[in-house]
């Protein structure tokens, strides 16, 4: 437990601080609720501190956050919407003037509003919820869209590059170090012989067929507040990977956390399978919101996206494996391995599906609702 009283007065809370209490699931940083008084109303913050080991510069990551956020809430706020500071994060100043703090043990901090009446799920339990989260990612590229001055920062460098993950995943073969090259053939024989998909976005990208924009990079559906009541999407939180990208990152990361019929681990790979009545109902809210600024290219390759994050995960879980599991915790010997396995199960289920998923993105791309930007 962190001395969140003494964060409290790093900021300009314009309130009193009453208490405080670990808060949310996250395994990265630190987060606290807490409770102000401010003329006799009980109101509630979210501080939390960035882990500095895995985000080697706050400071630049804190800029893109800032910048950001206050671009989607003046793009809301023109539109008069109605509950602009509930649909986006807002960044509480520092008492300096910073859209952060450092404590006295050097630790960056952070503050922002709670968003009442909404929560996020780490299970996603419906198609309608899976729909809603989809939209708000959706409206957060959408508000982003314009964001003009300088490129954003890249918080995590080539963090969704799946050709140099694959080269990752090469160097590891060649040394592997952990002496469990001979155990996993079939594993690597998978991934490599699909590196042409790795390429192909990166590919489209270099060529200027798919625009660079900015992007949250870590969508899994937990990221999303939905409303207690409505279920309607309502922000988009954890902007720590928010930086420049591809939507197809972020489109296909759904893909992958919302739509297997099993967990990530699975060792029955039998039971691995995809819902595309889930896949539909990403692709129906997302493209309701995000269907304004796409080109055809990134339209056309929302299917594929699926199966391109899915193999980049599942090669990642690979690499970790052959270096002797030194990234992602485990919890039993041959973890990662069963990660992988599952992740590539997925993407054999994606291949003997991927006709039928571009049916259904043309299907609503191609609906009346849906207006595609040239």
């Amino acid at each position: 437990m962190h001395d969140v009283r003494h964060v409290s007065a790093l900021f300009d809370m314009r309130a009193d601080f009453v208490d405080a209490q670990p808060y949310g699931s996250g395994h990265i940083n630190d987060t606290y609720c807490a409770w102000y008084d401010q003329a006799g109303l009980r109101i509630r913050y979210i501080h939390q501190r960035i882990n500095h080991n895995i985000f080697k510069n706050p400071v630049a990551l804190m800029e893109n956050i800032e910048r950001v956020t206050s671009h989607s809430l003046s793009r809301l706020m023109d539109v008069n919407h109605p509950e602009a500071r509930r649909r986006t994060l807002t960044v509480v100043p520092a008492v300096d003037g910073k859209p952060y703090a450092m404590d006295r043990d050097g630790n960056y901090w952070r503050t922002y509003p709670f968003i009442e009446r909404a929560r996020g799920y780490d299970e996603i339990r419906s198609n309608l919820q899976a729909e809603q989260a989809a939209k708000a990612f959706g409206e957060f590229q959408k508000l982003a869209a314009d964001l003009g001055g300088a490129r954003l920062h890249e918080t995590i460098p080539n963090f969704h590059h799946t050709p140099k993950r694959l080269e990752a995943l090469e160097q590891a073969i060649e040394a592997d170090i952990a002496g469990r090259a001979r155990s996993c053939k079939a594993e690597i024989e998978f991934a490599l012989a699909r590196a042409n998909d790795c390429r192909r976005v990166t590919d489209l990208i270099t060529a200027g067929v798919i625009p660079e924009r900015v992007t949250h990079n870590d969508t899994k559906l937990n990221n999303v507040l939905l409303d207690d009541v409505t279920s309607e999407g309502v922000c988009v939180i954890d902007l720590d990977t928010t930086m420049p990208g591809s939507v197809l990152y972020d489109f296909g990361d759904m893909v992958r956390t919302a739509t297997p019929t099993t967990r990530e681990d699975e060792v029955d790979l039998a039971l691995v399978g995809i819902r595309l009545d889930r896949f539909d109902a990403l692709v129906r809210g997302y493209l309701d919101s995000a269907s304004s600024f796409l080109n055809r290219a990134e339209i056309d390759h929302l299917a594929f996206s699926g199966k391109l994050l899915t193999l980049e995960c599942g090669i990642r879980f690979l690499t970790d494996y052959l270096q002797g599991d030194v990234y992602f915790k485990t919890k039993r010997p041959g973890h990662n391995m069963d990660r992988c396995r599952s992740q590539f199960a997925m993407v054999k289920a994606i291949e003997e599906n991927l006709d039928q998923m571009e049916e259904m993105v043309q299907a609503t791309a191609g609906s009346t609702k849906i207006v595609v930007a040239a």
